[in-house]
């Protein structure tokens, strides 16, 4: 759903950190100072946002930071750098354990971060398997996009790992069912 842009200035309400102020917009994000809670980084497209009193947005939505932010983005994936993403607040300094039918099997904790971490891992490796794939001169346009619905279809099976994202643009998708 595409919500109407609203700007610096704007007073929200958000069912998880209540009343604020929009201090800061960004291309994915509002920052938005809150009475209680002080400043978050906020999603566009949340859906907890009620916005109680609107002010207009600049008419450039783009800010100099965020091209810089996007080309650094950009570079970093070039470089074959791991971009930076974050685990959902609620998971940080959790753990999973892994518990055998057996009972007199031993169980196995693992930090989230740790798991999430290695998550992240798969999912930047499939990234450079698709460049390597799309780039390849020694393929044939058929079994390039073989391979690439191959790719599409793990990243389908990772999306049981969404839940443990911070920002809805970090997930995976998989392959989108065409109306």
């Amino acid at each position: 759903m595409k919500r109407d842009m609203f700007g610096i200035g704007s007073r929200i309400s958000h069912s998880e950190f209540g009343d604020g102020v929009v201090t800061g917009i960004n291309s994915m994000t509002y920052t938005v100072t809150f009475m209680k809670s002080g400043q978050e980084d906020i999603p566009k497209d949340d859906e907890k946002i009620v916005i109680i009193e609107r002010i207009e947005p600049d008419h450039d939505h783009v800010s100099l930071y965020d091209v810089e932010q996007s080309l650094l983005s950009i570079l970093k994936k070039w470089a074959g750098e791991p971009e930076v993403v974050h685990l959902g607040d609620r998971w940080k300094g959790g753990s999973i354990v892994l518990k055998p039918r057996d009972s007199g099997l031993q169980s196995k904790e693992i930090p989230i971060d740790m798991f999430f971490h290695k998550i992240i891992l798969i999912r930047d490796r499939l990234r450079v398997l698709e460049q390597k794939i799309n780039g390849s001169k020694g393929l044939e346009e058929d079994a390039k996009v073989e391979l690439q619905q191959y790719i599409t279809r793990i990243y389908g099976s990772l999306t049981t790992f969404n839940v443990l994202f911070k920002f809805k643009e970090d997930q995976f998708v998989g392959e989108k069912l065409k109306d």
